[in-house]
């Protein structure tokens, strides 16, 4: 293994030197063995004693300089000056098989200065769950970290009774977030901040380097970024659960899957974090929340943008104005696909079919994800299975006529529109059954959920909503 300190070395301001807890009895879990393979590492290696060891971070590889990254934050709108990284490390940077750096991260390590008076630690269950929901994530299309291994530590963690403790071994093009750069600025050291935002342009988007006015590129390459990967969340249901600004990454990859879930009953008000009383980070508020945080992207960049504070302010309210448009498009697209319409379809036609669609979908809350499946099939000539759980029939009827008429394309449906998703209640019970000793359950659901196009029989049970009844569906950050 070949590891690089690049973060460490070109940001020491940002950087703790730091080190793993000791795990008492280290027990792997699970191992990614195409991402391993990936990343130029050896699976059969890393299911050794010392390769579990490292996984953990209490055996640390040449080259390898684990620290504790800072960063601040605005938290449900708050701001915290000074997060980092509480329960994690960075272990250090790889390169992978196509030539690029790739961030090697322990969640669940231990305590370290950052911790707040946490316990530093982490449990099995949630860093299966980010195993598993990033791992769909990846299979469906969507920019997203990615989960090399869980490792059981042999330690108990209190949260609210004993739980088994675990560290996930996480893997990110890199951990630079909106927040790295709030606590840069925050510094009012000018020279940290373009120190950070070099760092940033060539570990992300490299074409901003050749612009006349480099940073505000990398501004405007960040909102492109973030504006596609929101839309994305929103096509398929995706719920983040917590978009704090330290959750809001530079290379517009998806990060930490703590309270987020899949919606099942269409509602743009869906919230599943159990801390978002107010419903901030709801299913509908996402792309809001996101234009926001990016906001508070351009005033740490202000510096950089313009030696004049008035003209670094125009630059970014008017690059921060591209949002709302890329967003806009990158959802139009992907709603066009969805329902297989053809290209050149008048844009006034395409918006009033999706509008009235989604219209009738919140009042009869139907599945989201079985939905614009079940579209497919009535493309093919069979409504049924649409018809069955939408509650106004006339007015669907009328939709399915003014759509079916422009010749819906059923195979790219199938190709947009997943068949599995990781079911709320499906992830619950797999990690129960984890917590407990039982992987079976989660194998078997990370399985289904790495070939989400491709309809298998015997999967039912994979495909089915949560019962009517069940109640309202809530997760926790596992801090």
């Amino acid at each position: 293994m070949s590891f690089d300190d690049r973060f460490a070395r070109e940001l020491p301001e940002m950087a703790v030197s730091w080190q793993a807890d000791e795990a008492p009895d280290p027990r792997l879990l699970v191992l990614n063995d195409g991402l391993a393979t990936e990343l130029g590492l050896d699976p059969a290696s890393l299911r050794s004693p010392e390769g579990v060891r490292m996984l953990v971070g209490t055996a640390v590889p040449g080259g390898a300089k684990p620290v504790a990254q800072a960063y601040a934050g605005h938290q449900f709108g708050g701001f915290v000056p000074r997060l980092g990284d509480g329960r994690a490390l960075l272990l250090g940077e790889l390169v992978d098989a196509e030539g690029r750096p790739r961030d090697l991260h322990l969640k669940g390590s231990g305590r370290t200065p950052f911790s707040r008076g946490g316990d530093g630690l982490a449990a099995v269950g949630p860093m299966l769950r980010e195993y598993v929901i990033s791992e769909a994530m990846h299979a469906l299309g969507i920019p997203t970290t990615r989960s090399l291994a869980v490792v059981a530590t042999g330690r108990a963690v209190r949260r609210e009774t004993l739980l088994p403790g675990a560290v996930l071994a996480r893997v990110a093009s890199s951990h630079l977030r909106v927040g790295s750069f709030q606590y840069a600025a925050a510094t009012g050291d000018v020279d940290l901040l373009r120190r950070l935002a070099d760092h940033a342009i060539a570990r992300h988007h490299s074409q901003a380097a050749d612009a006349d006015n480099r940073y505000l590129a990398l501004f405007e390459a960040v909102v492109a970024a973030q504006a596609s990967l929101v839309a994305r969340w929103v096509l398929v249901g995706f719920v983040h659960g917590v978009m704090n600004t330290d959750n809001t990454t530079i290379s517009g990859e998806t990060i930490d899957y703590g309270p987020c879930a899949f919606m099942e009953g269409y509602d743009p008000a869906t919230v599943y974090s159990s801390i978002d009383h107010g419903g901030r980070y709801a299913y509908g508020n996402q792309p809001i929340v996101m234009e926001w945080n990016l906001a508070r992207f351009a005033e740490a960049l202000l510096p950089l943008l313009a030696e004049d504070q008035e003209q670094a302010v125009a630059l970014a309210v008017e690059a921060l104005g591209r949002f709302r448009p890329e967003y806009n498009a990158a959802w139009t697209a992907g709603m066009r696909a969805k329902l297989g319409l053809p290209e050149g379809l008048d844009d006034e036609v395409a918006a009033s079919l999706v509008d009235d669609l989604l219209t009738l979908m919140a009042q009869s809350r139907v599945d989201l994800t079985s939905f614009f499946r079940s579209l497919g099939t009535a493309a093919r000539g069979d409504a049924e299975p649409a018809r069955l759980v939408v509650l106004d029939l006339a007015a669907f009827d009328g939709w399915l006529e003014r759509w079916r008429a422009l010749a819906p394309d059923a195979e790219v449906m199938d190709r947009t529109n997943p068949v599995y998703v990781p079911r709320n209640q499906l992830v619950e019970e797999a990690l129960d059954a984890a917590t407990a000793g039982d992987l079976a359950p989660f194998e078997r659901l990370l399985e289904v959920v790495a070939r989400p196009f491709d309809e298998r029989p015997g999967l039912e049970r994979y495909t089915t909503p949560a019962p009517e009844g069940a109640g309202p569906y809530r997760t926790f950050c596992g801090t």
